[in-house]
């Protein structure tokens, strides 16, 4: 028996337009379409009468064309699919006028491309599943929840949801790492220059005084000499050492697993890491529960969501001691990793029978924790990097001006 051959869907191409509208006023925009024919029967839909068409020129290198797709695109675009479906727009009709309106061209070339296979007859989950890099197992899995059950509009609310916790507890981890580093960064930036271009000169003018320098001053004087001598040297040496270090850590599992136990022992921000990865579990777990998925596979994908490989490991465990019989709650326990208050709200859910709600308030508690540590750091580290840099530049400028003070004394 033949087998109907799968059409492959046509290429996007961004074309840049202009004609009129039905009250005979000159408009202009872009829009994206596989021909010049497909864009000029969209336009004709919209009232609008072609003219000038033309393909929008590719940027030279490939600089500043369409963005990348990014995790909160799929989180917006998650939002605008469960607002559309639970307006009783169809499915096929949302994925296409989400396509359309949307201004990055990837975007609209993947939704474009999903759009068309659901025309098909393939269903939606088997359509994301074809594009991994943009929609994991646990989208997928949620969405053929929602397909099995006829009510994907409401999975499709919970895994916008989902979606925009996560980014928004992403952006306040980022925001604690990021304030210290770049201020970090901007010193070592500041005493460099210091060392290189500022300290020679005072060493030529110390050089003039023929006396004895401090023992403060001639220590100061020799780490410049060495900044000048061999500065590139030790750039080089630091980009090389990052480079290696970032090949090592995307190849090597057991470096990957090394580096996320020790980060969580880093003071403070070590536990605003521990409180992300408990928000993460309780808000993977009581998404996936309340769509229908067995706990099994629920704790799986909150495994792989939890964003470190110390409670990944945990989690695992705690599947396998569920999977032989035992509560959630009491394999929580043995863990030893989840705090009192998190284990006692799942035992309430599990005994009321209601385990997907305690997930979800716990989640909504350690999310506030979250944002809470993070102002909290900031305010925090403010003055100390303010000390930090105090000390380190003012050391700086006294060890250049004591010898200056010595002999003013002498005089």
């Amino acid at each position: 028996m033949a087998t109907a051959k799968t059409v492959k869907p046509q290429p996007l191409d961004v074309f840049l337009w202009q004609g009129v509208n039905r009250k005979g006023k000159k408009v202009s925009g872009e829009l994206s379409a596989a021909s010049m024919l497909e864009l000029k029967a969209q336009l004709r839909k919209q009232g609008v009468t072609p003219g000038r068409i033309k393909k929008k020129p590719k940027p030279l290198f490939g600089l500043g064309g369409d963005k990348p797709i990014t995790p909160a695109d799929i989180a917006q675009i998650s939002r605008q699919i469960a607002t559309m479906l639970g307006a009783g727009v169809p499915l096929v009709q949302t994925i296409e006028m989400i396509g359309k309106g949307h201004n990055n061209g990837n975007m609209q070339k993947l939704l474009a491309d999903i759009g068309n296979k659901l025309q098909s007859g393939i269903p939606l989950s088997e359509c994301l599943r074809e594009h991994p890099r943009y929609f994991d197992d646990l989208y997928c899995d949620l969405v053929n929840s929602g397909e099995q059950s006829g009510a994907l509009e409401t999975i499709y609310d919970r895994i916008a949801t989902y979606k925009e916790k996560a980014e928004a507890l992403k952006a306040k981890i980022k925001k604690a790492l990021t304030y210290p580093i770049s201020v970090v960064v901007v010193a070592i930036i500041v005493t460099s220059i210091l060392l290189i271009f500022v300290v020679p000169t005072f060493k030529e003018i110390f050089d003039s005084f023929g006396a004895e320098l401090p023992a403060f001053t001639l220590l100061v004087i020799g780490i410049s000499e060495l900044m000048q001598a061999s500065w590139y040297l030790v750039l080089g040496a630091l980009f090389i050492f990052g480079y290696l270090f970032k090949r090592a850590h995307r190849n090597s599992a057991k470096l990957r697993d090394q580096v996320d136990a020790n980060i969580l022992k880093i003071p403070v921000i070590g536990g605003i890491l521990k409180k992300a990865a408990v928000a993460r579990y309780a808000r993977t777990l009581s998404t996936t529960f309340a769509a229908g998925v067995p706990l099994i596979d629920a704790l799986e994908s909150a495994a792989g969501a939890s964003g470190n490989a110390v409670f990944r490991d945990a989690i695992l465990e705690i599947r396998a001691e569920v999977a032989s019989g035992m509560q959630m709650n009491l394999a929580m326990r043995n863990s030893s990793i989840f705090p009192d208050m998190v284990i006692q709200m799942v035992a309430i859910g599990e005994e009321s029978g209601a385990v997907d709600d305690m997930l979800a308030k716990v989640a909504t508690v350690y999310e506030q924790e979250v944002d809470n540590a993070v102002d909290n750091l900031t305010a925090l580290l403010e003055p100390m990097i303010m000390a930090v840099l105090g000390v380190v530049i003012g050391g700086l400028i006294i060890a250049m001006y004591l010898p200056i003070f010595q002999i003013g004394q002498v005089v």
